[in-house]
This record gives structure tokens, C-alpha cells and sequence, in this order.
């Protein structure tokens, strides 16, 4: 990590992958994660931690089963939201999209259990920024 600014368009310029996050930095336990997103991800829960997502650029969908039932959620650009410890979701992307994520440094992409890892879906617990 460093003690120097990071711009997120140029920290998003740096990689193209999609469903790969890169962190950025890092505030006490939590690391601010960066990515690409387009399509769909796959459906996971996180049992212990809640998943923060902004929107930076494009539209993100996020399915989620809840004991009410099942509903989706729609975050234009500049749209915050938190999925609950322990709800099952699915994110997906309907156009290229960039996201910002804050999530506990350790936390893999892909939750604590999940559908099977399509090809397209990095499982990490984040890249470094190169």
C-alpha cells in the first residue's frame, strides 16, 4: 500500500479483466477494491461480513434471496448498496460497468459458499495494483 493518492480512473485504466478486482487501498481491516464488471457473476453469500458496491460507471443488478423473497436491485452511476452478512446474491451487468467494493481485507469475491466458478469469475481475495 501506499501513502500517496490513488486515481480510481487510473487504477481501472491499468487492467481490463472483468469480475477481478485490484486493490486500491486499504482503511483499518477493510480493503477498497476496484473492477470491471459486465454480465453476470454467480450467486454467493458472504456468512460473516456485508458487501458494499458504488457504481462508478454503467449499471449493476444485484439479485438477492431474501426470506420475503427473491428481488433484484438496480444502482445507476453514482449508486450505493449493501448486501446483508448472510443474503445470497448475484450480481450482474447488463453494460460495461465499473464498481468500487469495501469489503474485510481477506474476503474472496466468490463469498463463503457459492454456485459453481464460471470461467469469467476471478476467485480472490483481490489483485495489487500494478
Amino acid at each position: 500500500m501506499t501513502n500517496e493518492p490513488v486515481s480510481l480512473p487510473a487504477a481501472l485504466a491499468s487492467f481490463t479483466d472483468r469480475w477481478s478486482p485490484r486493490i486500491v487501498t486499504t482503511v483499518n481491516d477493510y480493503d477498497v477494491r476496484v473492477t470491471h464488471v459486465e454480465g453476470e457473476h454467480l450467486w454467493h453469500v458472504h456468512d460473516h461480513t456485508d458487501e458494499f458496491f458504488l457504481v462508478l460507471e454503467g449499471e449493476l443488478h444485484i439479485a438477492l434471496r431474501e426470506p420475503a423473497g427473491e428481488r433484484t436491485v438496480v444502482l445507476p452511476r453514482g449508486s450505493v448498496f449493501t448486501v446483508p452478512r448472510g443474503t445470497e446474491h448475484k450480481p450482474y451487468a447488463p453494460v460495461p460497468t465499473q464498481i468500487l467494493l469495501l469489503e474485510p481485507t481477506g474476503t474472496s469475491t466468490v463469498g463463503d459458499h457459492h454456485d459453481e466458478i464460471p470461467d469469467h469469475v476471478d476467485a480472490t481475495t483481490g489483485h495489487a495494483l500494478t
